[in-house]
């Protein structure tokens, strides 16, 4: 979480990411990753990052700054 708004997070053995509607197609471009469905329905903005997408320390490095950059866009929320 930053600034009250989930940013990034794990489930299973998959990398939740935050990237935002508009840089959602380039991040599902990318090998690896898939729409995030956790509610069975495509959650537009977040993607899954498969194992093989985050295994290596810079491949993890490089989707946590995406999903900080886009997060850290978003204004406060409200407690």
């Amino acid at each position: 979480m930053i600034r009250g708004h989930m940013c990034c997070g794990v489930l299973n053995d998959d990398l939740v990411v935050r990237v935002g509607r508009e840089r959602h197609g380039d991040a599902l471009s990318h090998p690896h990753t898939r729409p995030m469905d956790f509610t069975g329905r495509a959650l537009r903005g977040f993607v899954y990052v498969g194992p093989e997408g985050h295994r290596r320390a810079q491949d993890l490095e490089r989707w946590l700054k995406r999903a900080t950059d886009f997060v850290q866009t978003l204004p406060r929320k409200k407690r």
